[in-house]
């Protein structure tokens, strides 16, 4: 990963008005993978990052991964190291992927990180309340597969009448700002009246958290990880009787299509300062080298503008302190060639390859 520097040959960004680097900013402009190019890029707010994210490419695949986290970098870090091993494993076994394999993985990997739960918690107790939104792309062989938990999210730009770009959000938030996920929430909880509320102006469960499903969070799905009174923030009054928030993802497959032209996978901290629609076109009519970077820029002078500072003022403000002003944001721009996707379309007469097979290692872990 770079630093804000602008590892390709495109001119620096015009929205960033002076030659003062973000510190906290990483990024790789423009990398090649089966299908087209993507790019990446994260920013630092808290004073340890808890979004940890992947990128592993292959010759006929790509995977994407954005894990935000919360309450530590624990949960984030277990994913980062342990679904894509879990996704290769499960579709090593059964010769393709599908959205039962992606289910499966995420399965896995929870059963993974509540284990690591129970053998932490008795010296760390803080563990069961560390959790992590989940966000997952798939491209294998023309078609895109999602799953997502949280409030990450995945939207595709596409061209629609008169050529004009389109944004489709291709992932549910699953938060409590929601009045859907409200009204989930309280069918499913019809003998707890408290479980969403209004706290400080925000919806939260239990008065505590925001995302209905995550990795972890053990506290608040087995009544074995319930924090006691020393930990007031954490400390419900009363013992849960079935899980509050779970990590069955929602699904998504797509087939690609000649006028879909690019997939950005982003954290939420970017979508609190962008529409889907602002971001499709900010990649439409930019060049493709350094995207990523310029999507969080933009990002983060919107958060400048709204404190009545500007972005140059808000890079001398250290890890930590800018939790105040922004989120960790990762972003994660996946650009379709049509050319390159159509030699990996499936053909009936030949033999379907594994996708364990084609898919390489780990080739770009963000964090």
């Amino acid at each position: 990963m770079n630093k804000d520097y602008n590892n390709s040959n495109s001119e620096e960004l015009e929205e960033d008005s002076s030659s003062l680097r973000d510190s906290l900013l990483w990024c790789r402009d423009l990398e090649k993978h089966s299908c087209g190019d993507f790019s990446f890029a994260v920013v630092q707010a808290n004073e340890i990052i808890e979004d940890h994210s992947q990128v592993e490419t292959g010759k006929d695949a790509i995977f994407v991964g954005v894990y935000d986290g919360h309450g530590g970098p624990d949960a984030s870090r277990f994913i980062s190291d342990h679904l894509f091993q879990n996704l290769i494993r499960l579709a090593r076994a059964n010769g393709t992927i599908s959205e039962d394999i992606l289910r499966n993985a995420f399965s896995a990997t929870e059963d993974g990180f509540l284990a690591l739960v129970r053998r932490s918690c008795g010296i760390k107790p803080l563990i069961a309340a560390i959790g992590s939104c989940c966000l997952v792309g798939v491209i294998w062989r023309g078609t895109l597969y999602v799953a997502n938990l949280g409030d990450s999210r995945a939207v595709i730009g596409y061209l629609g009448r008169s050529n004009k770009i389109v944004a489709e959000q291709l992932t549910r938030d699953h938060n409590a700002s929601i009045e859907e996920v409200r009204q989930e929430l309280r069918s499913l909880h019809p003998d707890d009246s408290h479980i969403v509320v209004m706290k400080h102006g925000v919806w939260r469960i239990k008065g505590i958290i925001q995302v209905s499903r995550s990795i972890g969070d053990a506290y608040l799905k087995r009544p074995e990880f319930s924090l006691d009174p020393s930990f007031p923030r954490f400390h419900l009054s009363e013992p849960i009787r079935r899980p509050v928030l779970t990590a069955e993802p929602s699904l998504c497959t797509r087939v690609l299509q000649p006028s879909d032209k690019f997939l950005i996978f982003a954290s939420d901290g970017l979508w609190e300062h962008l529409t889907n629609q602002q971001a499709v076109e900010i990649v439409s009519n930019s060049p493709r080298a350094g995207i990523a970077r310029r999507l969080i820029k933009t990002a983060l002078n919107e958060a400048a503008r709204k404190r009545e500072m500007r972005y140059d003022d808000l890079k001398k403000v250290d890890k930590g302190i800018r939790r105040f002003f922004h989120d960790d944001i990762t972003v994660v721009v996946i650009f379709i060639d049509q050319e390159s996707l159509s030699t990996k379309m499936p053909v009936p007469e030949q033999s379907v390859k594994g996708f364990a097979d084609s898919i390489g290692p780990s080739n770009f872990n963000i964090l």
